[in-house]
């Protein structure tokens, strides 16, 4: 009876591991990564045109975090190639996160919370050197996207330079459906403190970088950290050998202390590459509108997100609103488009369903040339001007 138990234990157990590897990656996701329930979107017949004709770029995806082949189409979660092709996207930036704290939220986070990536990065079976190092996890993440372009050469062109965005543009040309993707980081935690990671992720395609995520680092502070200080000593030495790569900076979930010291010692614009404003909405997730103006006065963009914490609200039209009122901030030359897909919100909308803004733009009177600017205009003027040659 005894051995008896024994197996029936053991079988239990193995079913149990079974479920955690492959069930529980899946479930994971489609629990953090949802989109609110909706009919379709109906639209207008000028907006369908307009939005066939447009260049479309997002600066914000978290896509390559999850265990699912973006060369396939989905039904949960928000971002894969078909959708993008479905929503006529032409760039978008694939953001890699590689630290998350437990209990995360917009207030208050500490750096030695339980870490919810490691979890994530054993659960979905990837190299054992990434359950330790932050840089080995982002690294990985790159690799993924780079095994996407070379499973779907027709599909994906990985962008890293001002030569490769104009190949890019000329191959669009002929090939409509064909997506330039680009490679940044959520928060420089990503380079396991050390200033020679810079360079070594430069080397594997990295374009965009951030300083912070949700908690303070060796670089400074969070907007949602504990100390609501400015920049480290090694903050100021990463952002130099940004400067000298060409490595575009990204201040989104820095803290306002962070953000003023940057635009106080970089010369070059700087993005904010998901956001909503503070103005329009009073989250903790938005930082002061005088600084989104300082961003945009020195040339930034300003990239609005779609899930509540930055707009208050998920729908088309709530989108559309904190665009309008950054009109009015910045102005139609400093704002774009940065989604925060699949990072671990809920949106009102996924990639393939990105017309139903064009057609609330429409509905607002935001003009042909507005709506062209915000939604990949300003992006790709942007990396035309600021990736490395």
């Amino acid at each position: 009876m005894i051995k008896k138990a024994v197996v029936i234990f053991v079988f239990v157990m193995a079913l149990a591991l079974i479920g955690l590897f492959t069930l529980g990656p899946i479930m994971t996701d489609k629990s953090l990564n949802g989109v609110t329930p909706h009919k379709p979107f109906v639209v207008s017949d000028a907006a369908k045109e307009l939005h066939a004709s447009l260049i479309i770029g997002d600066w914000h995806s978290d896509s390559l975090l999850w265990d699912r082949d973006l060369g396939k189409r989905y039904d949960y979660g928000h971002v894969d190639i078909p959708r993008l092709q479905a929503g006529n996207v032409s760039l978008q930036m694939f953001t890699t996160v590689t630290k998350s704290p437990s209990g995360l939220n917009y207030d208050l986070n500490s750096a030695d919370a339980s870490d919810s990536i490691t979890k994530l990065a054993i659960v979905q079976r990837w190299p054992t050197a990434t359950w330790r190092s932050l840089t080995a996890r982002a690294l990985h993440q790159a690799d993924r996207l780079h095994s996407f372009e070379e499973q779907n050469p027709n599909d994906l062109m990985i962008i890293k330079s001002k030569a490769d965005l104009a190949n890019f543009t000329t191959k669009r040309l002929s090939n409509t459906t064909l997506v330039g993707g680009l490679l940044g980081t959520e928060g420089s935690h990503a380079l396991d403190g050390k200033l020679a990671n810079v360079q070594t992720l430069f080397g594997a395609g990295f374009r965009m970088m951030s300083l912070q995520h949700f908690f303070d680092n060796k670089l400074g502070a969070s907007l949602h950290g504990v100390s609501q200080t400015g920049l480290t000593d090694f903050g100021r030495q990463v952002i130099n050998k940004f400067d000298a790569l060409n490595i575009i900076l990204d201040v989104s979930h820095s803290s306002e202390a962070v953000v003023a010291e940057v635009l106080a010692l970089y010369n070059k614009p700087v993005v904010v590459s998901h956001t909503g404003f503070k103005g329009h909405c009073d989250t903790a997730r938005n930082i002061a509108d005088s600084l989104m103006q300082q961003i945009a006065a020195n040339g930034g963009l300003i990239a609005v997100g779609y899930w509540e914490g930055a707009v208050c609200g998920d729908s088309p039209k709530d989108v559309v609103a904190a665009m309008k009122y950054g009109l009015e901030l910045v102005g139609e030359d400093h704002m774009s488009l940065g989604s925060d897909y699949d990072g671990s919100i809920t949106a009102g909308f996924d990639t393939s369903e990105l017309v139903a803004l064009t057609d609330e733009m429409l509905k607002a009177g935001f003009s042909h040339t507005q709506i062209s600017k915000i939604m990949g205009g300003n992006m790709i003027k942007f990396l035309r001007e600021n990736l490395p040659n």
